[in-house]
């Protein structure tokens, strides 16, 4: 950070993250119940991480339940289990034969053995493949993410694993959840909301927003392209000066 980067025509992103919203609506919109939208906005991810893998993504990160999600109606956090569960059983051996590694990142403890069960399966078939990530975000929240990492850290100083003066925010983001993955390059929010919802609040730091107004079952590889052509046209200067010379104000 520090120091002007201007992205060179047709350069990036490497990783993309998207909350995907707009589920609900899109399924109300056509008269149909939440669950149908639900469902829609699951076979959207499949097309979604073909697409990125054609285009040389190294990771893609989706929000798929937030530590919020919670608060919603039982019915509808059972449906949502059940489509995570149906999701990982039927597309980690898709995603091997695509050479995508697929992990999840969150809590854990708060899901059913048999969910607990199917994710560590699907991250075992797929842990070797290196062509892209596929990471998905469930039981999340930045704030979670970022206090299981100081609270990690006070573990190692109070057993004297680990000085105080030693814990700088380089070692502090190597304790979070996508440490190993390159930065977080564009976050996307779908159906209109402009707001990150508690989603890598450390990881996008510096990241490029981009919001738009079509809902999650409708965002396809044209809407992945419009946002990755608007990222091409920024100026990345991570605090320093632009390239007309004006100060930079973040």
């Amino acid at each position: 950070m520090g120091s002007a980067e201007v992205l060179p025509p047709g350069e990036g992103p490497r990783h993309i993250a998207i909350i995907m919203d707009g589920n609900g609506r899109w399924a109300a919109r056509r008269g149909l119940p939440p669950s149908a939208g639900h469902k829609a906005g699951v076979e959207r991810i499949r097309d979604l991480v073909s697409a990125c893998g054609d285009r040389g993504l190294e990771a893609l990160t989706l929000f798929a339940f937030s530590s919020e999600n919670w608060q919603r109606p039982p019915k509808e956090v059972e449906l949502l289990m059940s489509l995570f569960h149906s999701y990982l059983r039927k597309e980690a051996a898709r995603m091997c034969e695509e050479g995508i590694r697929l992990r999840v990142v969150g809590r854990r403890d708060r899901f059913s053995a048999r969910l607990q069960r199917a994710i560590a399966e699907a991250e075992e078939i797929t842990s070797e493949c290196s062509r892209g990530n596929l990471v998905i975000a469930a039981d999340y929240g930045g704030r979670w993410d970022i206090a299981n990492a100081a609270r990690t850290l006070a573990e190692e100083v109070a057993s004297g694993v680990r000085a105080p003066e030693s814990i700088t925010e380089e070692v502090l983001a190597d304790y979070l959840q996508l440490a190993d993955l390159p930065p977080v390059d564009l976050l996307v929010r779908s159906s209109g909301e402009q707001r990150i919802s508690n989603f890598i609040l450390w990881q996008a730091a510096y990241s490029e927003f981009y919001f738009t107004d079509t809902l999650w079952p409708d965002f396809g590889e044209r809407e992945l392209d419009a946002a990755i052509a608007a990222y091409r046209q920024r100026e990345r200067r991570y605090g320093g000066r632009s390239s007309d010379g004006l100060a930079a104000q973040a």
